[in-house]
């Protein structure tokens, strides 16, 4: 069965949804020319490429390549490209450093500890990331409160030190995103359909059984705790947009 027979399931306030994320997307991009998306090419950040397309908002689109995605994850990316007729910039990993970690602990290290799986998620994603980000005013995450219990908070707006962290998608249920997809034709990562709700580096996903979290796939061997990789625990300070301020209370 595939995932949109699976998962399209709006909540009532579907609609109210998609029009709060496109003016947010417009709002911060009027305040923040400089602002790119972060895609880890999973349904939800799918989703926000579309969103930006629909707001007609004219930001960058990044890929972290860790070196270690699978085939399914990037073959996307000409799809993206064809589609929006906007290039995709992927940032790697410096190969050096990959060179020297797997020297030193192997292709495996990331079942060996906490720490060398967070050593390899830094080199793979964390230093990509931060030259991903240098100059821009601000990023578009595909992050939703209901993905994780690391999440529940998550803010729609975000202040980061030099920038601005938005997240459209903040209230939407897994059904919200999968009706958007199937009322768009927004392209999916085949192995949605084949029970991976969440997807990183091939090592560290796995298909997920009946009944488990949604993120349970994601380094599996580990604590549900320790289910980050960085990208996106650092410090903020909530923002109110004026779109908040706007609505009476």
């Amino acid at each position: 069965m595939s995932a949109l027979a699976l998962y399209d399931r709006p909540s009532p306030t579907f609609s109210a949804k998609v029009a709060r994320a496109i003016a947010l997307l417009r709002e911060t991009a009027a305040r923040h020319p400089l602002l790119t998306q972060a895609s880890s090419l999973g349904a939800e950040d799918m989703v926000v490429t579309h969103l930006l397309h629909l707001a007609d908002v004219d930001a960058s689109i990044f890929v972290l390549d860790t070196g270690k995605l699978h085939p399914e994850t990037l073959a996307l990316l000409p799809r993206i490209e064809r589609r929006y007729n906007r290039s995709v910039q992927i940032f790697r990993p410096r190969q050096e450093a990959v060179i020297q970690f797997v020297r030193k602990n192997g292709e495996e290290a990331m079942y060996q500890s906490i720490e060398l799986r967070k050593a390899c998620c830094d080199i793979r994603k964390m230093e990509p990331l931060a030259r991903a980000l240098a100059g821009q005013d601000g990023w578009i995450t595909g992050l939703r409160r209901e993905q994780s219990n690391a999440r529940a908070e998550v803010g729609e707006l975000v202040q980061e030190p030099g920038r601005v962290k938005l997240s459209p998608l903040v209230d939407w249920t897994w059904g919200d995103v999968w009706h958007f997809i199937a009322l768009h034709g927004v392209d999916y990562n085949a192995l949605h359909d084949q029970f991976y709700p969440s997807i990183g580096c091939a090592p560290c996903t796995r298909a997920i059984s009946v009944g488990e979290d949604f993120r349970a796939g994601r380094w599996w061997w580990e604590q549900e705790s320790a289910k980050e990789c960085g990208l996106h625990v650092q410090a903020v300070t909530p923002l109110a947009s004026s779109l908040e301020q706007r609505t009476p209370t």
